[in-house]
């Protein structure tokens, strides 16, 4: 019960100085039983303080015995400040480290989607949906340059009204990620700059990661940790022609397109199912960067993409990116000649064209990184109604492993923080470490705290709405969140049926989406650098101009490989591809000697 003398002697104290403070009170209503009211403290000042909220009169000096003598353990900003400092940073990101983001948002221009997906965030044209998006590397520590000659990520989320919807995927080596805010909760978009990825089991995504990351004995990259593992794994193949191609090291996040890689269900309103690729595709053209011009700027801007990214949007210049969708019938998915769930391998244009549903564009940049970026999670897992996973295996793998990590890097409350809170959150999850309650008075700022949230979690690191009395468990009579009846047609059953056993598709047809690369797209000019960049990456596409750099390319990687034995390997897996191929990259080996 509130002792309403204390109150009123604690309100007159705290507003007698109106130069420190504006305190503003709030009662509940007469008929709320609780009785609890809430200060709000507005800060009127600029005067720094400790974290408790002491003003602080000394900011240059520690509590010290006279001018010499020792310091004294009661000095408390001095001890905070220390113990601060100490646990600012938390564990970077195991990959895709190095990255920028920005805000913004997407828009629907088109309703053919409709007739597949009943999500809300598609249902209308001109609708609008709050996006955030990072763009990344892959192997490089947060630190590293963003120029190097690796897969991009790119992640976008959705914040929508039934949840969030991640997008993660890549532009192929350089990850992407879109987070979009939508009726249905958040959707994340996670992909790459690349349509495809070196491998197609999830078994194998730990050992990809060592390989690529530095020497556990020498603490260097290693060339030989690379090519030893992709020689092995030959489904690497197809990722390998566009990663050592002319589009291998982008010009900036702004100048490369997005794919979501993996294959999703989408279901319609009538419960009907088909499956989908996203593709983002960049309205500033594609733009990349030669080899020589890249290590150049590695040496004096290790930031370029990042800072590009921020000054465009700083100056007006605001990215924008179409989205498209593939979708193919689970007809056409049961006759295809190849399996349309490997993420090594895409979907034909001419069979399955591309539909256009919208674009997003950036147009905020975060105001603080860490808070905003650093701490935006994305994870395939984020799906609202409408979309849903495939038998895509290494969409499976990354539905846990992604959150996963976000709960090992951020806490396991990682998604009440501002940045990737949903709009609505119902379940049974409480407490925990840094539990956070402010559902009391909704948020009036974006990105903000979900305007509804109920579920049965509770407790746990990092909580920041423990959802007040609300019951934790399930079922209840208190009128607790309950289950949407209404929405079981939009997850319609499948059937299954097979042996169980481990199946290794390695040795799956792992040359021939390679070969129509190599030998119909790119140039003479593309397969010749594409040649010298793994030569140079060895001992480094596709019209003639596209082969020849792919050729440069490819053989400047692998000049860099000290074992013969993995340099006659990885030469091999070319002469699948191409025989005229692996003599141009042996040769400009030869000549480099």
């Amino acid at each position: 019960m509130i002792n309403r003398p204390v109150l009123n002697a604690y309100h007159r104290l705290i507003t007698s100085n109106p130069n420190l403070y504006h305190i503003s009170k709030r009662f509940k209503s007469k008929n709320d039983k609780s009785k609890r009211c809430s200060f709000q403290l507005q800060d009127n000042t600029n005067v720094v303080t400790t974290a408790s909220g002491a003003p602080i009169s000394n900011k240059t000096a520690s509590i010290s015995v006279g001018m010499r003598g020792p310091l004294l353990l009661e000095d408390v900003q001095l001890v905070e400040d220390l113990a601060h400092l100490a646990r600012e940073r938390i564990p970077e990101r195991v990959v895709h480290a190095k990255g920028g983001g920005a805000f913004g948002y997407f828009e629907v221009t088109d309703g053919d989607i409709t007739k597949y997906c009943c999500a809300k965030l598609f249902d209308t044209v001109g609708k609008k949906t709050k996006v955030a998006a990072r763009f990344s590397t892959t192997g490089g520590e947060a630190g590293s340059a963003d120029t190097i000659r690796d897969p991009r990520g790119f992640a976008v989320k959705f914040y929508t009204e039934d949840g969030n919807l991640d997008l993660v995927g890549n532009n192929t080596p350089v990850f992407f990620a879109v987070k979009f805010y939508t009726e249905d909760g958040n959707l994340d978009l996670v992909g790459n700059n690349t349509p495809v990825f070196f491998i197609r089991d999830p078994i194998f995504f730990p050992n990809l990661v060592h390989s690529v990351k530095r020497n556990p004995a020498t603490h260097l990259p290693d060339a030989d940790m690379f090519w030893d593992f992709m020689s092995l794994r030959s489904e690497s193949t197809h990722q390998i022609f566009i990663l050592f191609g002319e589009r291998g090291i982008p010009d900036g996040f702004r100048h490369m397109n997005g794919y979501g890689g993996h294959t999703y269900k989408l279901v319609n309103q009538h419960g009907e199912c088909v499956y989908c690729k996203f593709h983002l595709l960049t309205e500033q053209g594609i733009q990349c960067l030669d080899p020589e011009e890249a290590t150049c700027i590695a040496g004096k801007a290790p930031d370029y993409s990042i800072a590009d990214l921020y000054e465009a949007i700083a100056d007006g210049n605001f990215p924008k990116w179409t989205v498209y969708i593939q979708v193919m019938t689970f007809e056409q998915a049961e006759q295809h000649p190849e399996n349309p769930f490997d993420l090594t391998k895409v979907w034909s244009h001419k069979a399955f064209p591309m539909i256009k549903i919208g674009y997003f564009v950036l147009n905020k940049n975060p105001k603080n990184y860490f808070a905003e970026v650093e701490q935006l999670g994305f994870s395939p897992a984020h799906l609202v109604p409408g979309i849903m996973p495939s038998p895509d295996r290494m969409l499976a793998g990354r539905i846990f492993s992604y959150g996963d990590a976000q709960r090992y890097r951020l806490g396991k409350n990682y998604q009440q923080l501002p940045v990737n809170c949903p709009l609505r959150v119902k379940n049974y999850h409480r407490d925990g470490a840094m539990v956070y309650n402010n559902q009391v008075d909704g948020p009036n700022y974006y990105p903000n705290c979900p305007l509804r949230v109920k579920n049965y979690h509770r407790d746990g690191a990092m909580v920041y709405n423990n959802q007040v009395d609300g019951p934790n468990y399930y079922p209840n009579s208190t009128n607790g969140p309950a289950a949407l009846k209404a929405n079981k047609k939009l997850e319609p059953p499948f059937n299954v049926a097979g042996d169980v056993s481990r199946f290794d598709s390695g040795d799956d047809d792992n040359f021939t989406q390679a070969r129509i690369l190599y030998q119909n797209i790119f140039d003479e000019d593309q397969q010749e650098k594409f040649v010298v960049n793994v030569a140079g990456s060895l001992g480094n596409i596709f019209d003639e101009d596209q082969q020849e750099k792919f050729v440069v390319n490819v053989a400047g990687s692998l000049g860099e490989v000290k074992s013969s034995i993995i340099q006659r390997r990885a030469l091999d897996n070319f002469a699948k591809v191409d025989s005229n191929l692996e003599k141009r990259i042996s040769d400009y080996l030869q000549n480099k000697k």
